[in-house]
């Protein structure tokens, strides 16, 4: 048998389920979205893979392809196409695609857990329990309800295999699963490495989060940043560190790939993703870095500074103050969030009341930032510009902030 995977952990979770059911005749490609057409298009072409029973799972393949395989099924030739996202659903109008997003019980899908169904129905391989523990492991990864269930397990899988190179991977998890058919963990060895891993992955997001350049593409606030691994990680990081983010796009150059990822449901990164010839999940998809994604990525922003990121240690000038609380942005323009009496709040930018007024502190931040780049102003400078125009000591200023501020903020109205 042949089969055509992702290079992804789901996309090997299909060539473990494949080497399990088929032996030493599994014959496994690994591939991107840039190589699968040239792949499969050479595969079928060939005439010695006519009676070869080929699979493809976690990928769909262009307009093109697609159509050959169909020739290819109706002249009597095996082809099954297994996918999970959404961006590929028409593939269900052929009798041999099988695209599953989410189950009858509303679990979301995986391509493994797709494939290892489609197997054990079709009598191609007996069920293990390890081996759906290691698939459900699988499937909570990726399709980020780890992170909901805090299935802490789930994403120290998918660090071990970017640990690992995939070959080691797929031969430990080869051995594993064939020696403890009754049950799958992860080994004490493991662990300690995944340790050290967690300890490296805190301080690349750190790093990252420092890097981010802002901007708008038509209706959406994106933060771009360049980044080669701990792209999960990295993305889910990052867009709650910066909610105000509509999606965090991850750039590849080297590799000339693009990563999208979001944590907000009013926001399908999947749809944003077909935009640049990608796709992929709601909350995470990827496309290659077409030109047309590189002018828009990387020339269009080059000459914008990071964020300016709000400061961790503030006392002062804190959020949600009930007097109220000062932004800047790198131009050096100032604006205030202030309460008012009926559990709203209001806007005031260079001495401007906005027109507008806001149900939580958190949407009149976002407004802020997504709109002036603004960030909490820090309390070092803050305290020292009102000590010396207001003419007193920061202990003073201290004992009477509160009122000091209401009279400054009352003071930039215009």
């Amino acid at each position: 048998m042949k089969l055509f995977t992702d290079i992804d952990l789901d996309g090997l979770g299909c060539s473990l389920v494949a080497k399990l059911a088929f032996e030493e005749e599994a014959n496994v490609s690994y591939c991107s979205y840039r190589i699968l057409n040239q792949l499969v298009e050479k595969f079928i072409e060939n005439t010695e893979n006519n009676d070869t029973e080929t699979y493809i799972t976690d990928l769909a393949v262009n307009e093109s392809v697609e159509k050959k395989l169909e020739k290819r099924f109706k002249n009597g030739r095996h082809i099954r196409m297994i996918d999970h996202h959404v961006t590929a659903m028409h593939f269900n109008n052929y009798k041999w695609g099988l695209v599953e997003p989410v189950y009858e019980d509303g679990k979301k899908t995986c391509a493994t857990s797709l494939f290892y169904d489609y197997l054990v129905k079709n009598n191609k391989i007996q069920r293990s329990k390890g081996l759906e523990e290691f698939i459900e492991l699988v499937r909570q990864y990726d399709t980020w309800e780890w992170f909901e269930n805090n299935n802490v397990t789930a994403k120290r899988l998918n660090d071990l295999f970017y640990i690992l190179n995939r070959e080691q991977f797929e031969k430990d998890m080869l051995k594993r699963l064939r020696e403890n058919p009754d049950s799958f963990s992860l080994n004490e060895t493991e662990n300690f490495l995944l340790d050290i891993e967690d300890r490296k992955i805190e301080r690349y997001i750190h790093s990252k989060n420092r890097q981010i350049v802002q901007t708008f593409i038509k209706e959406y606030c994106i933060g771009i940043v360049h980044a080669e691994q701990y792209l999960s990680e990295l993305g889910n990081a990052l867009n709650t560190l910066n909610p105000h983010l509509d999606m965090i796009v991850l750039l590849n150059t080297g590799g000339k790939k693009v990563g999208f990822r979001t944590i907000h449901d009013h926001v399908d990164v999947s749809e944003f993703a077909t935009r640049f010839g990608g796709g992929g999940h709601p909350k995470a998809s990827g496309s290659e870095l077409t030109q047309e994604a590189f002018e828009n990525f990387v020339v269009s922003v080059f000459n914008l500074p990071p964020i300016k990121l709000d400061p961790e240690k503030n006392e002062i000038n804190v959020k949600g103050a009930t007097y109220g609380t000062c932004y800047e942005n790198r131009k050096g323009d100032i604006s205030y969030i202030r309460p008012l009496e009926n559990d709203t709040y209001e806007v005031i930018h260079i001495g401007k009341k906005i027109d507008m007024h806001f149900d939580s502190y958190e949407s009149a931040e976002n407004f802020l930032k997504r709109n002036y780049s603004s960030s909490l102003r820090y309390d070092n400078d803050y305290v020292r510009y009102l000590c010396t125009s207001h003419s007193i000591s920061t202990e003073e200023l201290k004992e009477n902030y509160a009122s000091i501020i209401k009279k400054v903020i009352d003071s930039t109205e215009k």
